[in-house]
């Protein structure tokens, strides 16, 4: 970008934060070294701000990029010399929370972490939680549909959404803040932008689904000898009328046992040693309610679904040591520094079959190969990261995704459950994605930005 192009940028918004390339490059990029590769960054303070910085790019040419926490893990925020990111960090307000209604209006900036403590005040919950719930925005979150671990009892932020605001790629504002669940009014266009990943349009202002959040909330780590059982675990709760499920997360032994050593876990502190891990949150009135109904639940279920051994946390710090299993993943890229990673949704009834041929299948391929399988057990999304130690070539990427994606659309799942298409799965979603498909979101993207100004290269090229 030219210095002339800079500061005619500058000039048309002299109330936005305007970095060039040189102000970047000492910044930290989030999750992904390319974020940070545009020629500037612009932070609005307001949708106004945001539409003048689409139509300036418009106007000239420039091909712009929206990024919230930078949290994402397909490369769907992922920026090159010549562009211009679209920063929303500025749009951080959570501008009402209505408790009779159970709405919340924030900003896209807003990381669910905030939301999450703003509506807890009025004892309500936006229904979705993730580990980066910190940095994690509810623009970006809309942007890629999130899902996390709550998705199998209140869906994936489409869910979520009752309605939403965005900017066109024309800089006109689509505004369809949609505050109540039963609307039948026409097409609902605002399921156009959930999981475009700011394709179709930059979201700057969200209307979210709140729901009561349980008084309090206890935890479990159950060891069990597959899928299958942990699953008959599942049903088992989810049929109980005492309290309620709020969690379900399994882990294989390879990804336990990594994390055992990460985590530096003593022997025996914790049930670690079976093939499946399974941690479980139940949410009652009380933590006494909580804790009760978990262990009556298992005791209940235990030899039915061959429990091999089980705990249930008895403070809270002992619950957080259980989430750390699950929830500091970053400790496979500190093992594996270039481990590929990936994000699949099985149906439920076949994960073991599922693992146990990958398993086999990755091995085919490179006979080092033991992959890292964790994941949401009650909706089927699996997270799988290789265990090699270095670069992988395009080819060898490609071997390792024939494996891991066979039959899965047949099959009625995914290539990607939560973390969206962006430039890494491109290849995937073109090969696996259904055909009508791909040439309807190409003419929709076409039809509505037509000069490919927003975010190009993403999910439909």
């Amino acid at each position: 970008m030219s210095d002339g192009l800079l500061s005619s940028l500058r000039a048309a918004l002299p109330n936005a934060t305007v970095w060039d390339a040189a102000a970047l490059a000492p910044r930290d990029p989030g999750f992904d070294p390319r974020n940070f590769g545009a020629s500037a960054l612009v932070r609005p303070r307001d949708v106004e701000g945001a539409a003048a910085l689409v139509r300036f790019c418009t106007e000239h040419d420039v091909s712009l990029v929206a990024q919230g926490g930078r949290t994402g893990l397909a490369g769907g925020a992922a920026t090159s010399a010549g562009q211009v990111i679209c920063d929303l960090g500025r749009l951080n307000q959570i501008e009402e929370i209505d408790p009779f209604a159970r709405v919340a209006i924030v900003q896209a900036g807003v990381t669910l972490g905030a939301l999450q403590e703003a509506a807890a005040e009025h004892g309500l919950d936006p229904g979705i939680d993730l580990a980066a719930r910190g940095s994690a925005t509810i623009g970006g979150m809309v942007s890629t549909n999130a899902g996390g671990i709550m998705a199998f009892r209140n869906g994936t932020m489409r869910h979520r959404v009752l309605g939403l605001e965005a900017v066109l790629p024309d800089g006109r504002v689509f505004s369809d803040l949609t505050r109540v669940l039963k609307t039948s009014a026409g097409y609902d266009l605002k399921h156009l932008f959930i999981g475009a990943e700011g394709t179709l349009g930059i979201v700057t202002r969200v209307a979210v689904r709140l729901d009561p959040v349980a008084g309090a909330s206890a935890t479990a780590l159950v060891g069990v000898p597959d899928a299958a059982s942990a699953q008959r675990i599942v049903r088992h709760f989810l049929a109980s009328t005492s309290a309620r499920l709020t969690a379900a997360e399994i882990l294989w032994r390879n990804f336990a046992s990594l994390m055992q050593r990460a985590l530096k876990y003593a022997p025996g502190s914790l049930p670690l040693e079976a093939p499946c891990l399974l941690v479980l949150g139940l949410g009652a009135d009380n933590i006494e309610a909580a804790r009760h109904a978990l262990e009556d639940g298992l005791a209940a279920i235990w030899e039915e679904a061959g429990i091999i051994d089980g705990l249930v946390a008895s403070s809270e710090a002992q619950a957080a040591a259980m989430w750390r299993l699950r929830e500091e993943t970053e400790q496979i890229e500190r093992a594996h520094p270039m481990a590929p990673s990936f994000d699949v949704s099985v149906p439920g009834g076949g994960l073991d079959a599922y693992v146990a041929r990958i398993e086999a299948g990755l091995k085919q391929v490179d006979a080092s190969y033991a992959p890292y399988v964790y994941g949401h057990l009650a909706d089927g999304n699996l997270h799988i990261s290789i265990n090699c130690d270095g670069p992988v070539s395009h080819e060898r990427h490609e071997a390792i995704e024939d494996v891991l994606y066979e039959g899965l659309r047949e099959a009625g799942g995914s290539f990607s459950a939560e973390h969206g298409v962006g430039l890494d799965k491109r290849d995937a979603y073109e090969q696996h994605a259904d055909p009508v498909k791909q040439d309807l979101a190409k003419a929709i993207k076409q039809l509505v930005d037509p000069n490919n100004i927003l975010n190009p290269g993403k999910v439909v090229g």
